[in-house]
């Protein structure tokens, strides 16, 4: 009997992937971040991560639109 051969699928085309690909990507354990969220750093990096937010989504409109 032949093996089936897994495929990864974007737009519209096809990849093969490794035999142990989806092994490796359950083996890797979830990562626990301890972030303070009173620290002021914290808000300063949080507001500078959404104002470049802003400025893609504002810039993606008007490409979409042109």
């Amino acid at each position: 009997a032949r093996a089936k051969t897994k495929t990864c699928t974007r737009g519209g085309a096809s990849f093969p992937l490794p035999p142990d690909a989806s092994k490796k990507s359950q083996e890797v354990p979830a990562e626990d971040f301890d972030i303070d969220m009173d620290a002021p750093e914290t808000e300063k990096a949080a507001v500078a991560i959404q104002s470049q937010f802003r400025k893609f989504q504002t810039k993606k409109k008007t490409d979409d639109k042109s």
